[in-house]
């Protein structure tokens, strides 16, 4: 058995934490964050225990992670999905599409989600969610703002606005509606994107995350990081 490479090593050490990004998800969507514990989260991910703690400082932070990551590959997917499109107003209807189509198709881990960024710790900076920042972005950017920089919290804040309004218990708002407020705003057409009847969700969305969290063996070796 030939020993492991730094850059073997780094992989796997990668892939174990997508493993337990998506375990995370997975388990905050079907059983809600209260009840996930961060040894069910590593036994969902196949991991050792002690892999959580090394990698996040805690639940919420690994959690919110998760979701980060969930929403910057489900947006990435949406907007460079076929047929392939520069335009701006395109770009930022399936942006808006691809958000509210998440508090759709995942109520219970996006509600848990929105509470969660109620909480003392607030937003947690990490890499997933640096990337759904740039993707936002940029995508203002395309529809042609002046001050992207600006325009970007912004759109951010609406969206999270909507989403909160599709989720709150008791008094829910239409997709549709808050969908079509959305377009307005921006001057978008409501044939752009994937208008709501075309998208239409159950509330149980595809349980096969896989394609948001790679993971595999690493080049020449096994699951379990062993050389072939």
């Amino acid at each position: 058995m030939s020993p492991r490479s730094a850059s073997v090593n780094e992989e796997l050490r990668r892939r174990s934490k997508e493993r337990l990004l998506q375990a995370a998800v997975e388990l905050v969507d079907e059983r809600g964050f209260e009840a996930t514990t961060l040894g069910d989260i590593a036994d969902r991910a196949g991991s050792a225990r002690g892999l959580v703690s090394y990698y996040f400082p805690g639940k919420r932070q690994l959690v919110q992670s998760a979701v980060h990551r969930l929403m910057h590959r489900t947006l990435e997917e949406a907007l460079e999905r076929e047929p392939r499109t520069e335009d701006g107003r395109e770009r930022m209807a399936r942006a808006i599409d691809a958000i509210l189509g998440l508090a759709g198709e995942r109520p219970v881990l996006m509600r848990q989600h929105m509470a969660g960024l109620l909480q003392a710790e607030g937003f947690v900076p990490c890499p997933e969610q640096r990337r759904l920042a740039e993707l936002l972005r940029d995508t203002v950017a395309r529809l042609g703002s002046r001050d992207a920089d600006s325009d970007y919290p912004m759109l951010r804040a609406l969206l999270m606005g909507a989403v909160y309004a599709a989720l709150v218990p008791g008094v829910p708002m239409p997709v549709p509606a808050l969908r079509a407020e959305l377009f307005t705003r921006y001057r978008l057409d409501r044939e752009l994107g994937v208008p709501p009847e075309t998208g239409a969700s159950d509330g149980t969305g595809d349980r096969d995350l896989s394609r948001f969290f790679a993971t595999g063996a690493a080049p020449g070796y096994g699951p379990d990081g062993q050389s072939k």
